[in-house]
């Protein structure tokens, strides 16, 4: 196991963003990972955890201001990745946790969220993903995974009854609906544009014609409307 270096970090104070890893099954992501953050001059990997059992104690040492876990789903033992993400938010609870989905399973977005996660990135995640994640969550913003956006509303659209009349969220593109989620659970143009790979000024559009077409004036409104329309589950916020 290589155990965790306790050196002096801390956002907004001059120094760069501390990233633990601590993934356990899939340990060959640490090294595609370490080497993402630490090619950014404003973040670096202090250390990984590689053994389930000694995260408590390593998280209880480490001045990490993000821990980066994975999420899996069930083993025979249960759900023991969220009891990870309990017990690193238990430990250090001023600790920003990003959640890594490691195997699909439709449930660990939101299972990640309730048990303590700030933010969620799927394995189909880039480096321009985890970076602005890093980012969001240390801010703290609540991240989520376009890929994950793009599953929400597909999931809506399929649920959602055909030729309803009067509704603007009928008249919205699938692009249009992936910024509106994006921006109604908080994420600025410049991180959508991140994470949806398009320019700023493209999302500046996009945002603009959904806040036209559905009458609103902020983000508030935007989120409001988003759970009465049953897109969020304000649960998973």
């Amino acid at each position: 196991m290589r155990m965790v270096r306790t050196i002096g970090h801390g956002p907004g104070n001059g120094m760069k963003l501390g990233v633990l890893l601590a993934i356990f099954e899939f340990p060959m992501l640490n090294v595609g990972l370490r080497e993402v953050i630490d090619a950014e001059p404003d973040m670096e990997v202090i250390g990984e955890v590689g053994d389930r059992e000694a995260l408590r104690d390593e998280i209880a040492r480490t001045v990490a201001d993000v821990v980066i876990a994975e999420c899996l789903p069930f083993d025979r033992s249960g759900c023991t990745s969220f009891e990870s993400i309990e017990s690193i938010r238990a430990a250090r609870p001023t600790t920003k946790i990003l959640a890594l989905e490691c195997r699909g399973s439709s449930e660990q977005f939101s299972l990640a969220l309730k048990a303590g996660a700030d933010g969620f990135i799927t394995r189909e995640a880039e480096a321009a993903d985890v970076i602005t994640a890093l980012r969001s969550v240390a801010r703290g913003q609540t991240y989520v995974s376009p890929a994950i956006v793009t599953r929400m509303v597909n999931t809506y659209v399929l649920k959602a009854p055909h030729g309803v009349l009067g509704d603007p969220y009928e008249s919205l593109n699938e692009r249009e609906r992936e910024v509106m989620l994006l921006a109604a659970i908080g994420h600025t143009n410049r991180e959508i544009a991140l994470t949806l790979h398009l320019a700023e000024q493209t999302i500046h559009n996009y945002r603009a014609n959904v806040m036209e077409k559905l009458g609103f004036h902020d983000r508030v409104e935007l989120l409001k409307y988003a759970i009465r329309r049953g897109i969020i589950d304000v649960a998973d916020l």
